[in-house]
């Protein structure tokens, strides 16, 4: 199986554009808001000094932990939820505790790759999103013309899911929103013979499922891999794998996700997930995928 490497770059997006980055923050536009969060791959030299950054909304993070904190307002009118749109989708921004804003902004290119591969395949595509958060990649897909199911442990995500649907007027699309443990889900879709032609999952480096289920990347991938195999049908389309904040290397994600697709042909390609910063040649790394496509 031919395996390749690539630089994915989201830089498909008006409502959104990273300002500035460095000594452990970045500066971002959300359409009528700007933000000041940290990262902590942003080792370098900023621009412009970040108390020097005219920020909306400040996320200020607890001590070594980067994702978990508080939001302090700079402009007291900031709304706390407002509207964002990629392409024809329209969707809510949102400040959450745990600095992200309800929104993966760098999955636009698999977002727009997920696209082309149902409007290509001329024909019916059924399509499975585990840890599909608040459902950007399920409207798309469904955008695009594909019966989609939707999981995700999080209630609360889900309904934010069903809210993006109807503000980007895709209710009459053919999307099912399923609150479960991913692992336990696609045991029981093999079970019942269930069968997907194209598979997204972009499992968190640690999480809980609504029963109390644990997840732990590196433990828990190679078994999720193998019920994702399990569940593609005869003649699928693609899947693809994202890792956030874990020690692993993208040829290590993409050699994982092959072994499972011996036998389909098709190709692998893999590498890292990056946004550009406005007026720079600088990138900012954000996350490892490996996708597997027939074409």
């Amino acid at each position: 199986m031919k395996l390749t490497t690539r630089l994915l770059i989201a830089d498909d997006w008006e409502a959104y554009a990273l300002l500035d980055s460095g000594a452990g923050r970045k500066l971002e536009r959300f359409g009528t808001q700007t933000v000041s969060r940290p990262d902590p791959q942003a080792f370098w030299t900023p621009a412009t000094p970040p108390d020097s950054w005219q920020a909306d909304a400040v996320f200020d993070a607890k001590a070594q932990d980067d994702d978990r904190g508080a939001w302090r307002l700079v402009r007291g009118d900031a709304p706390e939820v407002w509207p964002l749109h990629w392409e024809e989708l329209r969707f809510q921004a949102r400040r959450t505790p745990f600095r992200h804003l309800g929104v993966f902004q760098e999955h636009s290119v698999h977002w727009r790759f997920a696209q082309e591969q149902i409007r290509a395949a001329g024909r019916p595509v059924k399509v499975l999103n585990l840890f599909g958060y608040t459902g950007l990649m399920s409207l798309a897909c469904a955008a695009a013309g594909a019966e989609v199911v939707h999981l995700d442990a999080s209630p609360k995500s889900n309904g934010y899911g069903k809210e993006n649907q109807a503000l980007s007027e895709l209710d009459d699309r053919a999307i099912r929103w399923i609150t479960d443990d991913a692992m336990k889900f696609v045991a029981r879709e093999i079970r019942r013979g269930n069968t997907y032609d194209g598979i997204v999952l972009d499992p968190p480096k640690f999480g809980r499922g609504p029963k109390n289920e644990t997840w732990r990347f590196e433990e828990s991938l190679p078994a999720l891999l193998d019920g994702v195999r399990a569940l593609l049908s005869p003649e699928p389309l693609f899947v693809i794998a994202t890792a956030y904040a874990v020690r692993l290397s993208y040829l290590a994600l993409a050699q994982t996700l092959a072994d499972r697709m011996t036998g389909f042909g098709g190709q692998i390609e893999t590498g890292e997930m990056a946004l550009p910063q406005q007026g720079s040649d600088r990138l900012l790394p954000t996350a490892l995928y490996a996708r597997w496509q027939q074409s």
